[in-house]
């Protein structure tokens, strides 16, 4: 036997997910630099939502809800494997003799660095600084503790630091 929803609630839950459409494809670029594999995240996270729809318990704490399943989506795309740095490229300083070889070089040096790091550190840099959530924001979405959060993204940091470090060595030579 299905169970019907009645057409209301249906139609309630589709104006919920349409008003966290675009910030959700946002955050999935972001995660996974790739608009098409952003897309399906986006829908195959609606689509558990959906399914999921009586899960949600408190409306105030919808849009931490479907956060968390998009983010759950991103990763598993990251863990199967998916090349897709989360740190936005064109953001690196570029060289004071805007030499495009050695800019390029730096992007590529911080693209495979950002590319082997663990998942769940990707995806705390990406909610941080392309999403502006709060480590206790954070904490919610990933359903950790703020301070698992915070050695995460120090972690991740690190990485990038050194990435940039090394970059900049590199234009010195």
């Amino acid at each position: 036997m299905t169970h019907e929803v009645p057409v209301h609630d249906a139609i309630d839950f589709d104006a919920f997910l349409g008003e966290l459409l675009d910030g959700a494809y946002r955050l999935a670029v972001v995660i996974l630099r790739d608009r098409a594999a952003a897309e399906d995240a986006v829908q195959d996270a609606m689509l558990h939502a959906w399914q999921a729809r009586t899960s949600l318990r408190d409306p105030r704490s919808g849009e931490t809800w479907f956060r968390r399943i998009l983010v759950n989506s991103c990763r598993d795309r990251l863990r199967a494997g998916r090349r897709h740095p989360v740190v936005d490229l064109t953001l690196v300083e570029r060289p004071a003799d805007d030499d495009l070889a050695t800019s390029s070089a730096q992007r590529d040096e911080l693209a495979r660095i950002t590319r082997r790091m663990e998942p769940d550190d990707q995806l705390i840099l990406a909610l941080r600084y392309f999403q502006d959530l709060t480590v206790v924001e954070i904490a919610l979405v990933l359903g950790i503790a703020e301070g698992t959060v915070k050695s995460r993204l120090h972690r991740a940091l690190e990485r990038v630091r050194a990435a940039e470090a090394s970059a900049h060595r590199e234009v010195d030579r």
